[in-house]
């Protein structure tokens, strides 16, 4: 682990903001962005090593371990992890004919998607002994969780609410941005009441009110591990991966195939 404090923020912030301004254009062509809508730079705080192999679809952080899903067919599997050495502490394998998707915890239970298969896994966070099994229509992406309720994505603009002890799908909300709705929408995590999700293929991060869908935020992440220093030439190693520590009030950020778990600050960019 390596430590990266606000005077290396100060020294990367030209190109940082270098990066938005394309990022922001980038946003702006999809009808990502509006003006009025705040954009959140970021400084890295912490740097933790992360399994190279982990294809990560689903990341939270409770009682001080990482818990983890991986996807692709034959090697998705849910992962208790070492935040400070990125060590797999305990791990169970999906069906081989599953391809796993986002996580999040419900109560002592950690409820797993599936891509494709319209089939989720209600995990014991203890054992990680596969309690139950659910069923859903269409796509299976991320999922988040409050006291109230599981929130789901399935790749559209759609947040799908499920009541958190049947799963069963309550209601749905479109995720917009100034009127213009939102697709791609992966994994999720919900931070002080509101709801984070990465855009797939995208170095950013919506910031949702989930009982309107209406986006209140972008945190743009451009140059966090750019793709020279991800140590693959795969295509599908994007960002993807959220978790926030409710008590420590951290928020760590990681990429499927990513050699780094990163601990970010967010830093409001001047001006928007």
């Amino acid at each position: 682990m390596y430590t990266t404090g606000k005077a290396n923020w100060k020294r990367h912030a030209g190109s940082l903001l270098q990066g938005l301004l394309c990022t922001v254009g980038l946003m702006s062509e999809m009808g990502y962005a509006q003006a009025a809508i705040p954009v959140y730079g970021y400084f890295v705080k912490n740097t933790y090593p992360h399994d190279p192999q982990a294809f990560t679809q689903g990341l939270i952080f409770k009682d001080g371990h990482l818990y983890e899903s991986t996807g692709q067919n034959g090697q998705s599997s849910l992962r208790k992890v070492e935040l400070s050495t990125g060590k797999v502490l305990q791990r169970t394998m999906m069906d081989k004919d599953v391809f796993g998707e986002g996580i999040t915890d419900v109560g002592d239970e950690i409820v797993g998607l599936t891509w494709t298969s319209q089939v989720g896994y209600v995990f014991d966070q203890k054992t990680f002994k596969l309690k139950r099994k659910f069923s859903y229509t269409g796509e299976g992406w991320g999922l988040a969780s409050d006291r109230k309720y599981v929130y789901m994505s399935d790749g559209s603009a759609f947040i799908r609410v499920l009541d958190p002890k049947t799963l069963a799908e309550v209601r749905r909300v479109e995720v917009k941005a100034e009127g213009k709705p939102i697709t791609r929408l992966n994994e999720l995590e919900m931070v002080d009441g509101q709801l984070f999700a990465n855009v797939w293929g995208a170095d950013v991060i919506a910031r949702i009110d989930p009982a309107s869908g209406k986006v209140v935020g972008w945190i743009d992440l451009t140059g966090l591990l750019p793709t020279d220093q991800r140590g693959t030439d795969n295509p599908d190693a994007v960002l993807n991966g959220i978790a926030w520590d409710a008590h420590g009030k951290r928020l760590f950020v990681t990429g499927k195939l990513w050699p780094k778990l990163f601990e970010i600050e967010l830093i409001r960019i001047e001006g928007r």
